[in-house]
């Protein structure tokens, strides 16, 4: 963050070991109406998940990790770190984005209105934020996640 510029609404910032500020995920009362909401998460479904892997690490540069789950590194595609991911396995291959939100409810509501579709009410996995799913207008599965 440059000298003298201050976090944006709804940002928690802190200072990091060398006086720099860091922006960190928007949580709590911090948020305020008008917050911008980050991408928290997202993944990439392939056939063949391993093709898919190498053709990543090769075009940019991506550490990705082995297994049913292939991590790949937090921190892509700027000066702070970003969001984490994976590939996995599955039938229909795709981009799938986690996008946080302040309250699951409400933002079901207004996917619906907005010509969204909710596939899925809230729900929570062992260790991980609460979850819904909502198909845009187009059909592209978008996760929400409040943390």
């Amino acid at each position: 963050m440059p000298a003298g510029s201050k976090p944006r609404s709804g940002s928690i910032a802190r200072a990091g070991s060398s006086g720099a500020f860091r922006v960190g995920l928007c949580q709590g009362e911090g948020m305020t109406d008008d917050w911008a909401r980050p991408v928290v998460h997202w993944e990439i479904v392939a056939h063949d998940p391993v093709r898919l892997g190498d053709f990543y690490r090769g075009l940019f540069n991506w550490e990705i990790g082995d297994g049913p789950i292939m991590t790949v590194t937090p921190g892509l595609g700027g000066p702070e770190p970003g969001p984490g991911g994976h590939l996995r396995q599955g039938d229909d291959a795709g981009v799938r984005l986690y996008i946080q939100v302040r309250d699951l409810r409400t933002s079901l509501t207004l996917a619906a209105e907005l010509g969204g579709e909710v596939i899925s009410e809230p729900f929570d996995l062992p260790g991980a934020p609460t979850l819904a799913v909502i198909h845009d207008p187009e059909g592209n599965e978008v996760m929400l996640v409040q943390a």
